[in-house]
């Protein structure tokens, strides 16, 4: 089966390494002619994603398209739809474009969010801060990931500078809310509603940016609480593929933080981590094939690599720690790979993560 996929970046190169083993073929259509995914795929489509010309090569050449980050045009994804099967559905895609849409759609099946309002203007900043207080983060709607796109407001004096960073875009104004961690639920829905549930991850942030997922989450009640929130959302959305919810966690109970419609960093330690990774459940699933088991034996954990990466050999000495580099320019704040391990123990876990962001920080320190 040749699978379509829309973006060619990281998460494209693993999805690719884990269906070939499966027998599949790949085409990726990215404008990058350095594409990280498009270097393993077996042929690159070189084009804009709403390029109707290359939508349709790419539609006619492939049995099932997807994509690899949310901001594809739900437009061009809907077209598709038309003329080759494409999962995960437009409608999510279009749901997770919009920060205000995702909140609405948690709202519309019971899921909890931090308090929110839409703000086009100064004068809707200062509404929703008079409503929901300070401190907050204002947010554009559209096109924000990994800290990118937002303002922190402590104080009604910083008003007009957050309006300002929003550059004219529509934003969301959100309460902050004092959560004790983060956490993040994947999940894996077949074309025939099969739905299987990976452990809570829990995951540290630097910067905005994803730094360490450890799984599990060991609370029975949480991992069932999150399934519970997450299973509407699937049935509503008629979902296929890798959903990923991120969640934070209030005295005991879930708020809903943000959604992504695709395979997911904080499910990147599934590659080994897990019976069956993210990225062959992900093909599994849209291909219409049987489910893998989403168990973790024992604990595993990722470890991003932002900015630059380590010396592979001095990770590869280390006890089942996995070395991958996405082979991307090294440039601030980017994230440039990632480091898995698994251990036995929680413990045994912490000490191995200790090690590994200390070859990572050596590096940094060599400039």
């Amino acid at each position: 089966m040749n699978i379509g996929i829309i973006g060619g970046g990281q998460l494209a190169k693993m999805m690719i390494l884990a269906g070939y083993p499966l027998g599949q073929s790949f085409t990726v259509l990215d404008p990058s002619k350095d594409a990280a995914g498009a270097r393993v795929a077996n042929r690159h489509i070189v084009g804009d994603y709403d390029d109707t010309d290359k939508l349709r090569e790419l539609a006619e050449s492939c049995d099932v398209v997807t994509f690899d980050f949310e901001n594809v045009p739900a437009d061009a994804l809907r077209a598709l739809e038309s003329a080759v099967t494409a999962y995960p559905p437009s409608q999510a895609l279009e749901v997770a474009q919009d920060r205000l849409d995702e909140k609405q759609l948690f709202h519309s099946q019971g899921i909890p969010t931090a308090p929110h309002q839409a703000v086009d203007n100064e004068a809707d900043l200062r509404q929703a801060i008079e409503t929901i207080g300070l401190p907050g983060i204002l947010k554009t709607r559209r096109l924000g990931y990994d800290g990118k796109g937002q303002f922190v407001l402590r104080e009604a004096s910083q008003v007009a500078d957050a309006i300002a960073a929003m550059s004219g875009q529509a934003a969301i104004y959100e309460g902050m809310v004092p959560f004790d961690c983060e956490v993040s639920l994947l999940s894996v829905r077949g074309r025939a509603g099969e739905t299987k549930f990976y452990p809570l991850a829990q995951n540290d942030h630097v910067g905005g940016i994803l730094h360490i997922s450890r799984v599990p989450y060991v609370s029975d009640a949480l991992q069932r609480q999150a399934e519970k929130l997450v299973t509407p959302l699937l049935e509503k959305l008629n979902y296929v593929g890798v959903l990923a919810v991120e969640f934070f966690l209030v005295d005991g109970e879930l708020v809903a933080n943000e959604v992504a419609p695709r395979v997911h960093n904080s499910g990147h330690w599934s590659i080994e981590g897990a019976v069956c990774s993210q990225f062959e459940n992900h093909l599994r699933a849209i291909t219409g094939l049987p489910l893998g088991s989403t168990r973790v034996d024992g604990f595993a954990a990722m470890v991003n690599c932002i900015s630059k990466m380590p010396k592979a050999e001095d990770v590869l000495k280390m006890t089942a720690c996995h070395f991958h580099d996405y082979g991307k320019a090294p440039k601030s704040k980017r994230k440039l790979g990632h480091v898995t391990t698994t251990a036995k123990s929680k413990e045994r876990l912490e000490e191995k993560i200790a090690l590994i962001e200390k070859v990572i920080e050596a590096n940094l320190s060599q400039g």
